[in-house]
């Protein structure tokens, strides 16, 4: 059972780190052509709805798609949920609402949702600036399987991240005395299984970025590679002064902190100057469809583009249950997101709806909030029919040091899908496994 991973540390300070490079916006209340509304009770009749709300960061200060993806799959599974007859023969409702990235039109979000729309959950949650958690646990209402981008669902009880989480969950301060625990597993599997040795971080000149790279190193040097730096200046960009210091080093793994677009010219600067690396290493939120777009000018670079999480990769329908249960997510999406680039995040935003709705099924006719909470916070670990690595809440009085972890990891070929481009999955996540350290950071 794991602690926080490696990945979502990333995740999460990636998400801080563009927080940090962009001006906050104003709230901007529901749009989606999702959206539906109408109420129900914890406890209802057949066939009245069971009305959830899905929080999105859609117009965020990050761009329009940095977050909808959780969203959009979780729309889609509860469409394809509905067609199929609902939960115990109810239907769900689901009223989207988007904060805009800022904490205020957040909290407007959680006020609606709770005292407008009366909805009996959250699902889904994708908030850039999570202000509303503390109302949210406060009025007992369960979150599930939000994307833990900040600290709320190490935080407070009644929000379920999609990962698990075994701190204390008290309300008090995230994790354990502010602190949160992340492994060294990606390093590790880099080491072990492409026999990297030496790697390099490139950062902004800017204190988030320069924050979330010096935690990227340290797990580096944890697991005993040797490790350099690069600053590039935010304001004024210097590209290919950068390459040219990692084209001089010859590191066999290059690592970022810094957003998409940044990511995209520094692939066009290690393309230009020779920059051939064993692996370029992204986050599960830049997992997606869209790279083939990204990076477009930088073939060499996207075709060393790798990718790491805990769930199974979107892009490969392969064998076995977990390959049937992703053969179901992209049949849901063609189904109902016809047009949208397929991504990681949309494939965890449908485990999030299925996490709530086999929840609900397990209460029969007397669905409660309270039975709800039972299947997600003590139940047996949730596998999303194989689509997530085992996730669970189990507090934890002390962070443990060490903790056997596993992860997906998937690399980009642009001869995949008969050669339009696609994620290939490196080995199978349930067996990729490690015993790890486990590093503590404040969120």
């Amino acid at each position: 059972m794991r602690t926080r991973r490696a990945a979502e540390a990333a995740g999460a300070a990636a998400t801080a780190l563009l927080l940090a490079l962009t001006a906050a916006c104003g709230s901007r209340l529901p749009e989606s052509d999702f959206e539906h509304r109408g109420t129900a009770s914890a406890t209802g009749r057949a066939r009245e709805p069971i009305v959830v709300g899905i929080i999105t960061s859609a117009t965020s200060p990050v761009g329009g798609e940095a977050f909808t993806g959780p969203r959009d799959g979780a729309l889609a599974y509860f469409a394809d949920l509905n067609a199929k007859g609902g939960v115990n023969g109810r239907p769900v409702r689901a009223v989207t609402c988007d904060d805009g990235g800022s904490g205020v039109g957040n909290n407007e979000c959680v006020r609606k949702l709770l005292t407008e729309d009366k909805v009996f959950a959250l699902v889904a949650t994708t908030a850039l600036d999570y202000a509303g958690a503390p109302r949210v646990s406060g009025a007992g209402v369960p979150d599930i399987g939000g994307q833990p981008v900040g600290a709320a669902y190490d935080t407070y009880p009644h929000l379920y991240g999609i990962y698990g989480s075994r701190a204390p969950r008290d309300g008090k301060a995230a994790g354990w005395d502010g602190k949160l625990y992340g492994g060294t597993e990606v390093y590790r599997y880099f080491k072990r299984v492409q026999r990297a040795r030496t790697a390099a971080v490139v950062s902004y000149n800017q204190a988030a970025s320069a924050a979330y790279a010096r935690l990227i190193v340290r797990g580096l040097e944890a697991e005993g590679y040797d490790v350099t730096g690069e600053q590039v200046d935010f304001a004024l960009p210097n590209f290919p002064a950068v390459a040219a210091g990692l084209r001089d080093r010859g590191a066999d793994l290059v690592f970022d902190a810094m957003d998409t677009h940044g990511n995209a010219r520094l692939c066009e600067a290690m393309d230009a100057a020779g920059v051939r690396p064993t692996a370029k290493v992204t986050n599960v939120q830049n997992w997606s469809d869209s790279v083939a777009k990204d990076y477009k000018d930088s073939p060499g670079c996207r075709n060393a583009l790798w990718a790491t999480g805990a769930s199974r990769n979107y892009d490969d329908p392969g064998s076995g249950p977990g390959g049937a249960a992703v053969r179901d997510f992209r049949a849901g999406m063609a189904r109902y997101a016809e047009g949208r680039p397929l991504a990681q995040w949309q494939l965890e935003g449908w485990a999030a709806a299925m996490w709530f709705a086999d929840a609900a099924r397990s209460c029969g006719q007397r669905l409660t909030r309270a039975c709800v909470e039972r299947f997600v916070g003590q139940g047996a670990p949730y596998t999303a029919r194989g689509l997530l690595l085992p996730a669970a809440y189990r507090p934890q009085a002390e962070p443990p040091a060490t903790d056997r972890t596993c992860l997906s990891v998937a690399r980009w070929r642009d001869t995949a899908r008969g050669g339009r481009g696609g994620w290939v999955t490196q080995g199978d996540m349930d067996t990729t496994c490690f015993t790890v350290p486990q590093l503590p950071y404040r969120p």
